[in-house]
């Protein structure tokens, strides 16, 4: 019962972590820091899926375990759908998460109302060996605020504000975000077909 996270993110592990056993999935849980010799996969795909499916077949080829990989970002319509898959290099190659949400916020000003429209959007592929067995979408409608708001999170959650629950990312507890985030509901699709893989 081993997976691995094919990610050296480690905000992206604790949260992939916490919803997993949410959803009653007990395994062993992997990440590219436990195989330092796995190449970088380049994310150079034009979708979510894409760049999900690539890393998790390159990685459960190098592994021989199965793999699941997440690829995840912000879209905003009134920029054209950008930062889109260039969510985490959009201030540049460092991938700073003060310096995206800054260059976001800067991109936004002056903007109003649905001008502020934002999703959340992640794409899960799960394989194995050098087999593709799924590739889910989740996805979480919201605004972009004016000025970053809350402690939490990682990335652009102090920025995106959750009509639902009247909070931004960064103002949720894990727990709570879990509950509502397109991670989650792209996670919750997984559960079954991991269950049947896992037995």
């Amino acid at each position: 019962m081993e997976i691995v996270l094919a990610t050296r993110n480690p905000n992206k592990k604790k949260e992939i972590l916490s919803i997993v056993k949410k959803l009653g999935l007990f395994v062993k849980i992997f990440t590219l820091d436990d195989f330092p010799d796995c190449p970088e996969v380049e994310e150079d795909g034009c979708t979510f899926e894409e760049n999900a499916a690539k890393k998790a077949l390159s990685v459960a080829l190098h592994t021989q375990k199965l793999t699941l990989a997440d690829d995840s970002g912000l879209m905003v319509p009134a920029l054209n759908g950008a930062p889109g898959v260039h969510s985490a290099r959009f201030a540049g190659p460092q991938k700073d998460d003060a310096l995206n949400n800054r260059k976001l916020l800067a991109s936004l000003k002056g903007k109003q109302g649905a001008d502020r429209k934002a999703k959340f959007v992640c794409a899960i592929a799960v394989a194995k060996s050098n087999q593709m067995i799924t590739v889910v979408h989740g996805e979480c409608d919201g605004l972009i605020t004016q000025a970053p708001k809350g402690k939490f999170g990682f990335g652009y959650d102090p920025i995106f504000f959750d009509p639902q629950t009247g909070k931004t990312f960064g103002e949720m507890t894990r727990r709570e975000k879990n509950k509502v985030s397109h991670r989650a509901k792209a996670l919750a699709q997984l559960k079954e077909t991991l269950k049947n893989l896992l037995m």
